[in-house]
């Protein structure tokens, strides 16, 4: 009976997905009679993979070409770009545009990046503007904020839980009046007060940290959220994930272009 359902639970099953054409220079929608039907794909590394079977792709703004962008919406593939706004990395093209003083704390595991000094809204507004503008210009519809959660860390800053939400609802706010639709990657401690900012969510192992719970206000709000797991089961986190409507996925951490969609509900 066990092997029954394993097969059973990781079979492919037909998707019922929406194809939706979205003209250049307008924010990606997202129906809600399709929140719980989306397939995903998650690539930072290597050449993308444009053949892949997946409704949405999120990918590197400045590894990937117009070209591929191209060839994605050409598809009918909904595109969003993954920004990273509360760190700084030296090998960034605008590094030098982030002022020393904005520069704070080494974030761990990850060489030559340091936490921002998320309060300097008016340092870090233009910056980060032009990051969702490449975006834009690259046809992209919808942007997804990382590190988005600076103040849950040792930032080198004073940053507290509403610094936090000030911050991310500007952004959000930015990214719309720039014609992008915006979502929150992780910040699980803030979902319930950000979903009715954001227009869905990207989470990396909710199963795994058993926090799936705190995402709902987003799969209530008929929003989607588009989840993946590095470890563990791979039929037990797709039947937690699907239960509670999310688009799930498996990936390596190296984020290239292999995945293993959990079957639709």
């Amino acid at each position: 009976m066990a092997l029954a359902l394993t097969a059973l639970l990781l079979a492919p099953v037909p998707a019922c997905r929406e194809r939706v054409t979205v003209p250049p220079g307008a924010p990606t929608p997202w129906p809600a009679a399709s929140a719980r039907r989306w397939t995903w794909q998650w690539q930072l590394a290597g050449p993308v993979d444009v053949s892949v079977d997946a409704d949405v792709f999120l990918l590197d703004p400045v590894r990937t070409t117009s070209a591929e962008t191209a060839a994605l919406r050409a598809r009918g593939r909904r595109l969003v770009c993954q920004v990273r706004v509360g760190t700084y990395a030296a090998g960034d093209a605008d590094a030098t545009r982030f002022p020393a003083a904005l520069r704070g704390a080494a974030v761990p595991g990850r060489p030559g990046s340091r936490f921002l000094d998320l309060r300097r809204w008016d340092a870090l507004a233009p910056v980060l503007a032009d990051r969702f503008r490449l975006c834009r210009g690259k046809g992209f519809g919808a942007v997804a904020l990382d590190d988005a959660d600076g103040y849950r860390h040792r930032s080198g800053f004073p940053l507290g839980f509403d610094e936090q939400l000030l911050f991310n609802r500007r952004l959000a706010g930015l990214a719309r009046r720039l014609d992008l639709s915006p979502g929150l990657v992780d910040d699980v401690a803030q979902v319930a007060a950000l979903a009715p900012d954001f227009d869905f969510a990207v989470n990396q192992e909710c199963v795994r940290r058993r926090e799936c719970a705190k995402l709902l206000p987003f799969v209530d709000a008929d929003k989607p959220v588009f989840h993946v797991e590095y470890t563990g089961d791979r039929a037990a986190s797709c039947v937690t994930a699907t239960g509670y409507g999310f688009a799930s996925i498996r990936k390596d951490r190296a984020l290239d272009a292999w995945r293993e969609p959990c079957p639709l509900p």
